[in-house]
Formats: structure tokens, C-alpha cells, sequence
């Protein structure tokens, strides 16, 4: 589903919280810092890192960049064209990347020279979107519209697992991580849910209480709990292993918030907000959100990762550009 897409829903009224669960409190002021990409109009999407750079996915062109410490970029062309990469991932031993190819149902491998591989997905229906890497050695995605959970091997063997209780327009698994209960976790855009499946492939699904919130972007925390962004929702929601949900109202309205990242030390989050054009960092124990502008207007940020010496990187997906910041 495209950035364009998910921006022309209807953003619903911003739903009142109570201020003692918030709990706002002051954080350092954060210094973003823009790098744009040598192609034109790639629409950048999501992102991960390998040692000191990331790697990012070019929706727009079918290619995947990867940007160096001092803001260089390298683009590799995938070899299905228009392939439209969505989400990407990192081999946990730092081998290769792996990415979602949604427009052609594929799910793509490229090692950190630059070679790569497709693997094909049964259902030709499956608009694969977000990717992780699992418990078990394999990497899991999401297909958005197969309304299923992938799983594909090192070796290219991919077995998928059917959202129980979904339509084909009403589940719609978007992003998705390794939980710290050792299972998977992901979000249902329209089945307005957060998703678990197990390594062995049982799914349980946990309704969101804001109606329509359109659950996004998840991430595991430190705190040995899951937290989601909701688009139209404008909260970020906080998930017990055992399916407990609390949320907290950003406090820019109609934000939009996207991609989410555990930062340094696991010492708070940071989140994007699309249409407040904002990066967000929410603290542990009494959670607190503090918002810093992007200095590019409508630069739309969406996705956002933490790099190996601390640094958060994010994509623009309007300005065609990728940023880091320093703290």
C-alpha cells in the first residue's frame, strides 16, 4: 500500500488522553541532519543497517540504496523492474539484506556487495510489505494482500499462514518484528488489530480500542512490551506480551505517525510522524513524547532505524532524501 494511499484515508478527530498516563516530559533537543539521493523522485521507504551503513528500499525506482556514515548514497537496481521494495531487513549475521518486492509478489536478497536474488511468493495475490528477522533463523513478512503472515528460509523455502477472522479488505498485516516472547508481532492496517504468530504459525489477533486507528509501524521495547503507531489513531499504542493495550495522544493532531525504532540503549523510542512532518521520542517508565521538526517541508517522514553507534536514521519519502540525527 503507497505512502499516497495511506495519506488520502480520512484522518480522524484526535481522541482525548488521560494526561497522567502520558505524562510529557523534556528531552534534549535532537539536530536532524539531510543526505538527498542521487536519483530523482525515488519515494524511500523503509530502512535498515549493516555494520555503519543503511540500507534502504526506492520504492519508486526498484533499486536499494545504501548510505554511508557521511551521507553518500549507492543504488542498486533489483532485477524484476517496478518492482516496487517495500520493506527491508538485515541478516542477523550481517550478510545481506532482505526486502519485500510488493508490486511483484516477490521477496529479494541482496547481499552487502550488491548481488541479488527473488524468490517468488504462491500467492499472487500477496502485496508483500514489511519484513523482519525471526527467532528461528528465517525471515517473516507481511502480506498485505493475502491478509497472511510469510516465512522464508535462507535457502528460499517460503510457507505462509492465513490471518484468521480477515476478509481480503479487511485485515491487511502491514509491519511486523520479532517480539521479546520470542514470537512475531505485527499490525492489521484495516483489520485495526495487533497480530501474533508464533514460530510454528498459530495467529492470535488483539483489537485496538481506538476504532479505526490503523495500526502502522511496531517495535519491541526494552520494556519487554510491543509499540505500534496508529495512522489515523494519531496515538502510539503500547501491547503486553499477553495482549494488554494502552495508548498515548500525540500531541501534534492529525500527525500520522509511521515507522517506529527502539533507540539507544533501549532508553526511549522514536517514531515519524508523515503528515506533522516531525520525528517523535517517547521515554520508558512514565512514557513522555517530545517532537522535533524536519527541517524540509512535507518531507514526509515514514520509516526509521537505530544505527550501530546510536545514531536514528530515517527515510523521507516526499523529499527523496535520507536523515540522520544526532543527539
Amino acid at each position: 500500500m503507497s505512502i499516497h494511499r495511506r495519506l488520502a484515508l480520512h484522518l480522524v478527530a484526535v481522541l482525548s488522553c488521560c494526561a497522567a498516563a502520558a505524562g510529557f516530559l523534556p528531552a534534549q533537543s535532537p539536530q536532524i541532519h539531510e543526505y538527498p539521493i542521487p536519483t530523482a523522485n525515488t519515494q524511500p521507504e523503509d530502512i535498515t543497517h549493516i555494520f555503519s551503513y543503511a540500507y534502504f528500499t526506492e520504492s519508486a525506482v526498484a533499486k536499494i540504496g545504501k548510505i554511508y556514515a557521511t551521507g553518500s548514497v549507492q543504488e542498486f537496481a533489483t532485477p524484476t523492474p517496478n518492482s516496487r521494495p517495500a520493506g527491508i531487513a538485515a541478516a542477523p549475521d550481517n550478510s545481506a539484506v532482505w526486502f519485500t518486492e510488493a508490486r511483484v509478489n516477490k521477496i529479494g536478497r541482496m547481499t552487502t556487495d550488491g548481488a541479488m536474488t527473488e524468490f517468488p511468493i504462491n500467492n499472487i495475490y500477496a502485496d508483500p510489505i514489511g519484513i523482519t528477522a525471526g527467532p528461528d533463523g528465517n525471515f517473516w513478512f507481511t502480506e498485505f494482500g493475502g491478509n497472511s503472515i510469510g516465512r522464508i528460509t535462507p535457502d528460499g523455502t517460503i510457507a505462509e499462514f492465513p490471518v484468521p477472522g480477515v476478509g481480503p479488505a479487511t485485515g491487511n498485516p502491514e509491519l511486523i518484528t520479532t517480539g521479546p516472547d520470542g514470537n512475531l508481532w505485527f499490525t492489521l492496517y484495516n483489520g485495526n488489530s495487533i497480530g501474533r504468530i508464533t514460530p510454528g504459525g498459530t495467529v492470535t489477533t488483539f483489537p485496538v480500542p481506538t476504532p479505526d486507528s490503523h495500526p502502522q509501524g511496531i517495535v519491541a521495547g526494552s520494556d519487554g512490551n510491543l509499540w505500534f503507531t496508529e495512522h489515523t489513531g494519531n496515538k502510539i499504542g503500547r501491547i503486553t506480551p499477553t495482549g494488554t493495550i494502552v495508548e498515548l495522544a500525540i500531541p501534534t493532531p492529525n500527525s500520522v505517525p509511521d515507522g517506529i525504532a527502539l533507540g539507544l540503549n533501549g532508553s526511549a523510542l522514536w517514531f515519524c510522524e508523515v503528515q506533522g512532518n516531525k520525528i517523535g521520542n517517547i521515554t520508558f517508565g512514565t512514557p513522555a513524547i517530545t517532537e522535533t521538526p524536519v527541517p524540509t517541508q512535507n518531507s514526509a517522514p515514514v520509516r526509521i532505524v537505530l544505527g550501530p553507534d546510536g545514531t536514528p536514521w530515517f527515510t523521507q519519502f516526499n523529499a527523496n532524501k535520507i536523515a540522520s540525527i544526532s543527539q
